[in-house]
């Protein structure tokens, strides 16, 4: 490793008697051992996370895009920043293209058969009740067919099918609250979720001599219904899912329904609520996602035959200045290499149905820590390191895209910065602790930062593999990766955020693991470091080496 520019660091000598080192720290050359053992100290002794964590999800709580609390939450952050020392922050607009909105206060009861309160979610970009609202309960279910092939497999109307169903139901939902299909039969395994990856797991997982696995990525959304894998032909003349939902709501608004009820389809109480894909308020009636637990109730109340009334109370608002959003950005300067960047991140941004702790708040507070752990030992990095909190991710990592866009280009349509650009480190799965990264780059790329970050074993981190997907999805890192430059992505001990925090209304602050977002902080710092003092330029992919990029979606 090439000797770095010294740096001052106060009581080294007392630190590093003091500090027990690992290892596999004492191999790397002294002015190193030196500041890693600096970034330690400061990432466990004087951590600000659970402070940046606490304003960003308790004080300003929910961040929807085009919101108020977005950009408060973001400007609150560039002050952080600044207050730090940092040479700069501010407040970088994009495009949204759509108004803001927010969820003003709002109230759900059963008032028949029995007194009763409701948990639910507003969707997004939908418009209120003008007022409480009561009404007799129906529950429809839009008609599917079994495939000839596979009985199992349900498919779609046509457009005559569809239309003959509207006018059948017409009569029974005008006026009233309406509960859109079947309600769901949970499997309440009482099972714990794995928290943690073991440790020869990770390993395994990281060994760049280890086969990459073969099949789809896990995650939300990955199951498989029943019957799945039998090739059925399309039905004649079907509509498509939006074709459908386009039509339902017109339905639903020209039939006078006071309220649309969906079910959340999760169990524990737990709500996971989008948006009204228009962002439209004038397309869609009110609109809830409910619980399990009192959708699956009012639907069995009903087929019983007992009558169910409910009265609903929805403000929401409307902000127009939200159509132009803000990525946060903040910068230490570099001095030698001052146009060359090093950037590390996550998205700001959340759903409204929580406070967005660990999606994603968790994610800006360590990387933010991160920078401002170099800066407080005193590091006077060589590159400039940029740390940016996005909005837009959940809408489809647009505030990235359009940072990308801007700023570097494409590798096939480049601007000035894209050769100067030299990684951005991205975290974006929850409260776990990071172990393992992986880079969009060539092996070299991985092995530079397997080499740099081996210290932080006794941390839990396994190793860096490449990749070389330019595929778009997930988070913001692809944003880079898209562009042809190196995206890093942490892969971090799963805890509970897909089957309990991811984007429902169970994500707030009391999810947040201190001890490993201040180890997660800790190797990032040591990562950036790394980038912003070699002499040399992270590897990356060559014009004649780039990998095309993927055929677009139809």
């Amino acid at each position: 490793m090439k000797k770095y520019r010294s740096i001052r660091i106060a009581a080294t000598v007392l630190l590093l008697q003091s500090f027990v080192l690992p290892a596999a720290l004492l191999a790397q050359d002294a002015k190193t051992a030196e500041v890693y053992a600096a970034i330690r100290k400061e990432g466990n002794e004087n951590s600000k996370i659970m402070r940046v964590m606490h304003y960003f999800s308790d004080v300003y709580g929910p961040r929807l895009t085009g919101s108020d609390n977005y950009v408060n939450a973001a400007k609150w952050g560039a002050r952080e920043m600044q207050a730090w020392g940092f040479d700069n922050s501010t407040l970088e607009p994009w495009e949204f293209g759509h108004p803001g909105w927010a969820s003003v206060r709002n109230t759900g009861l059963m008032l028949k058969p029995q007194p009763d309160t409701l948990t639910y979610e507003v969707l997004a970009w939908t418009p209120g009740t003008k007022g409480p609202v009561a009404a007799d309960a129906v529950n429809i279910v839009l008609p599917t067919f079994p495939a000839a092939e596979n009985p199992q497999v349900m498919q779609n109307p046509t457009q005559e099918e569809l239309a003959a169903y509207f006018e059948k139901i017409k009569a029974s939902v005008t006026g009233k609250m309406v509960l859109v299909g079947k309600p769901s039969f949970i499997d309440q395994s009482r099972d714990p979720a794995p928290k943690r990856l073991k440790d020869e797991d990770a390993q395994k997982r990281f060994d760049p001599a280890t086969p990459a696995p073969t099949g789809g990525p896990g995650g939300p959304g990955g199951g498989r219904g029943a019957g799945a894998g039998v090739a059925v032909a399309p039905r004649p003349n079907a509509l498509n899912g939006q074709q459908i939902s386009e039509q339902l709501d017109k339905f639903l608004l020209d039939n006078n329904v006071l309220v649309r009820i969906n079910e959340s389809q999760l169990d524990r109480g737990a709500v996971r609520a989008f948006n009204n894909r228009t962002f439209d308020v004038t397309k869609v009636v009110p609109t809830v996602v409910m619980r399990n637990e009192d959708y699956g109730r009012i639907c069995r109340l009903m087929a019983n035959g007992t009558p169910v009334k409910l009265e609903f109370d929805i403000q929401t608002r409307t902000i127009p200045s939200g159509v132009t959003s803000y990525n946060m950005i903040g910068e230490i300067w570099g001095s030698d290499k001052k146009d060359e960047v090093i950037m590390l991140g996550g998205h700001l941004d959340s759903w409204h149905s929580a406070t967005g702790a660990t999606d994603n708040a968790i994610g800006c507070a360590t990387m933010m820590e991160a920078a401002r752990i170099l800066k407080a030992i005193g590091v006077k990095p060589r590159r400039t390191i940029r740390v940016a909190c996005w909005g837009g991710e959940e809408q489809g990592l647009l505030g990235s895209q359009a940072y990308v866009k801007q700023h570097f280009g494409t590798a096939e349509n480049p601007t000035a910065e894209f050769a100067k650009f030299n990684g951005y480190f991205n975290i974006d799965s929850g409260t776990g602790r990071a172990r393992g990264l992986s880079i969009f780059g060539p092996p070299e790329a991985a092995t530079v930062l397997r080499e740099a970050l081996a210290p932080f074993a006794d941390l839990g981190f396994a190793g860096v593999l490449s990749s070389k997907s330019r595929s778009l999805g997930g988070t913001d890192s692809t944003s880079f990766n898209q562009a042809g430059l190196p995206g890093i992505g942490a892969a971090q001990d799963p805890i509970e955020y897909f089957n309990v925090t991811w984007h429902t209304n169970l994500d707030t602050y009391e999810r947040i693991i201190e001890s490993d977002a201040k180890s997660s902080a800790i190797i990032f710092a040591a990562a950036v470091y790394t980038l912003a003092m070699r002499d040399e330029m992270l590897p990356r992919f060559k014009a004649t080496e780039m990998p095309a990029l993927p055929a677009p979606r139809p």
